[in-house]
């Protein structure tokens, strides 16, 4: 890394990130190269957002194409490639209309309003949105309310009232949760910040009967597992229920900052005029690369494949002895290591070893590959991974 960089960052950002000693200055597909020239294996995918790899042609030549027209015009204009984009979206999904975001944590705030008007008009005068513990839905003030372990930072607050935390994945507690005054019950199919964990069919079957019941909502936040991750455009796709509400980001832009909310056709007109808004959402470049986006992974071949990769590197990890298992669907997976080992010392030897991960917990590594990952690469992070554990053994028993 470049003589003095870390202690410039340390004097010019504000330190909210523990950096890793690398500055990676090009990446080509699912491969990421640092100011050294050294070569390394992408199984983070910045956190699920390149999802189509690095310096995707079709992404880039969309993005030029773009930006060549027409930048920026604010939302005070129509502009054709913000309508293609929620088009799109509303057909490949709930069929209502859609906000837009640049990030996450805005669609699930636009969510939060959505769910919050709806009830008022349902004379609902305090409304209370039910999360579960362990989901994570961003760092804005409502999202950061809703997001259970970050919200009981007492630095932080107050936070925001109006929220309630339930067990993950506890239909008893989520049935004592429900009252007259829910607006809605808010939640990840698989949590992905807490380390990958799958709500079981019969919760989410749950949540929809007791929205259905109340008058509330049910909101799927699909920020992380939306735009093809488990191998459908949408997680929900796999459960038997269907939302009122999605959240997206992350993936939808391949790189470029965007996010939505979608809405069933029955909520397309909650909000008015002047309820919300965002000066730099949707506008033309990221709308037409999160619409390439869409052309190249809501496709049969493209889903399959992501399944197919899935399971091949799910398979390569079950046959390591220091994998006790392996949870999650498509290329979101989290990899349950046995007790002794420590996914942050694991997570820091694999890099040193060229392969990118994520530990969200100290016994759960993440793995979020681009969905253009070959089979090649898929064996070379699994034959790295045996290695790094091999060693963290070696080392276990020598000490």
């Amino acid at each position: 890394m470049k003589r003095g960089l870390s202690e410039r960052e340390a004097r010019f950002v504000m330190q909210t990130y523990r950096r890793a000693e690398v500055d990676f200055v090009r990446g080509e597909g699912a491969l990421l190269f640092d100011d050294e020239g050294t070569e390394y294996l992408d199984f983070l995918s910045g956190i699920s957002v390149t999802a189509l790899g690095h310096a995707h042609p079709e992404l880039l030549e969309a993005a030029s194409a773009q930006a060549g027209k027409l930048g920026h015009v604010s939302n005070l204009f129509f502009s054709e490639p913000m309508v293609d984009l929620a088009e799109r979206l509303s057909v490949g999904s709930i069929g209502g209309p859609v906000f837009f975001t640049n990030s996450g944590t805005e669609a699930n705030e636009c969510a939060i309003k959505v769910a919050r008007k709806h009830a008022r008009e349902r004379g609902v005068e305090q409304p209370e949105i039910i999360t579960f513990d362990g989901g994570f839905h961003g760092r804005t003030y409502g999202s950061l309310s809703a997001s259970p372990k970050m919200a009981r930072d007492a630095n932080l607050g107050p936070m925001l009232p109006g929220f309630r935390t339930v067990p993950f994945d506890d239909i008893a507690g989520l049935e004592e949760a429900f009252s007259d005054r829910t607006a809605a019950v808010m939640l990840e199919t698989i949590q992905g910040e807490a380390g990958v964990f799958t709500f079981s069919d019969e919760t989410l079957v749950t949540a929809r009967e007791l929205a259905d019941r109340y008058g509330a909502l049910l909101v799927i936040d699909e920020v992380q597992t939306g735009v093809g991750r488990t191998g459908s455009l949408w997680s929900f796709q796999q459960t038997p229920v269907r939302p009122d509400l999605i959240t997206t980001a992350k993936a939808l832009g391949g790189g470029f900052p965007i996010g939505a909310c979608i809405a069933s056709e029955s909520l397309g007109q909650v909000l008015s005029p002047g309820d919300h808004g965002s000066t730099f959402a949707a506008g033309p470049v990221a709308a037409a690369v999160a619409s390439r986006v869409l052309d190249l992974v809501d496709r049969p071949e493209m889903l399959r494949w992501i399944r197919e990769a899935g399971r091949q590197l799910t398979e390569n990890l079950l046959s390591l002895d220091g994998v006790e298992s392996v949870r999650g669907r498509g290329l979101m997976i989290g990899v349950q290591l046995r007790p002794g080992l420590l996914a942050g010392d694991l997570q820091a030897d694999l890099l040193s070893r060229g392969l990118i991960t994520n530990a969200p917990r100290p016994d759960t590594l993440r793995l979020l590959p681009p969905y253009t990952v070959t089979a090649g690469q898929v064996d070379r992070a699994s034959r790295l991974i045996a290695d790094a554990v091999g060693a963290a053994e070696g080392q276990e028993t020598s000490g």
